[in-house]
């Protein structure tokens, strides 16, 4: 008799999982941005949910809430502890900046603490500097900077963030000492200082620094990746220009849940959501922004994420 109770729990919690993931959702979602609005991830999170009340994605719609704060801690935490595992309330990650957040510590989260669903893009990290700048090439950069150390003054989104780690790969490559600076208000605000005059130099998303030497207001001297991007040909990786700075930094941008969050409604997700970054209208907007598109699925993710986990604890160790 016990069995077939136990039995006909298990159907019924089996017809019941299936149930809600055939009715969910049920009512709008949320995504939390840990960014503040009109930089790199609150601008292309914005594009790439845009299709999800169509019938053929979520068929509801997404809205973005912003908690910016302290490279992304603020809304992190946040997610971490308080958002509800019911499925909307979602989350935008930022590779490496979370992983290496939680591997420097004082923050309540880890890779543990969330489950991911997709991966709409990879943003590597620049340097830039104003229109109107001296510097021409990361050699004048380095030149600078070695002759005058700690007095380069040079910009980023925040500590531990794909900017900072960029930074200290430059220096470490360098042997120099730049005086970085984390930015309230993240990577708008970090590109904005910048362009103010207010610092030397800054590392930025390509995204954001593509639209803005667009618009006349910067100079972009350097990739901080494998290989050029095809958004600018004409500008040379670090390595091209005899700085061993690798991938490290490239900003992977995605969705994520809390743990928590039924199977059930992680498979809907799962299944729905790298179709929904790959429809025509998100990519050709996304095209238009200068904002990298790199769409992963789950296990892709999943993957990714324990590969940047040990390539941070070691570039990290020590720091």
């Amino acid at each position: 008799m016990k069995r077939l109770i136990a039995g006909a729990a298990m159907a019924l919690t089996g017809l019941t999982g299936a149930a809600m993931a055939e009715e969910y959702p049920e009512r709008p979602i949320m995504m939390m941005v840990s960014y503040g609005a009109g930089g790199a991830t609150d601008f292309q999170a914005r594009i790439v949910t845009m299709t999800s009340g169509n019938e053929d994605a979520l068929g509801m719609p997404i809205a973005i809430i912003n908690k910016p704060g302290a490279g992304g801690r603020v809304g992190w935490n946040w997610f971490a502890t308080q958002a509800d595992p019911d499925g909307y309330t979602l989350g935008a990650y930022n590779v490496p900046h979370f992983i290496a957040q939680s591997i420097k510590g004082g923050v309540d989260y880890s890779t543990d603490s969330f489950e991911p669903i997709a991966n709409w893009g990879a943003d590597p990290a620049v340097f830039v500097v104003g229109a109107d700048s001296e510097f021409n090439s990361m050699d004048d950069v380095v030149a600078y900077a070695k002759e005058n150390p700690g007095k380069l003054t040079v910009s980023g989104a925040g500590l531990f963030v794909g900017h900072h780690i960029a930074a200290l790969q430059i220096d470490k490559a360098a042997g120099t000492k730049m005086a970085y600076i984390p930015t309230k208000g993240g990577g708008a605000a970090a590109m904005k200082a910048v362009i103010a005059g207010e610092v030397m130099g800054g590392i930025n998303n390509l995204s954001d620094a593509f639209r803005a030497q667009e618009a006349g207001n910067v100079k972009i001297l350097g990739v901080a990746d494998l290989e050029r991007n095809a958004f600018l040909p004409d500008v040379p990786t670090m390595m091209e220009q005899g700085l061993d700075v690798d991938n490290s930094s490239v900003n992977f941008r995605g969705v994520m849940v809390p743990k928590g969050t039924p199977p059930e409604v992680i498979e809907r997700l799962a299944a729905t959501v790298p179709e929904m970054f790959a429809n025509s209208r998100v990519t050709k907007k996304m095209e238009a922004g200068g904002s990298p598109m790199h769409i992963m699925t789950r296990d892709e993710v999943i993957e990714m994420w324990a590969q940047r986990q040990q390539t941070l604890n070691e570039l990290l160790a020590g720091l």
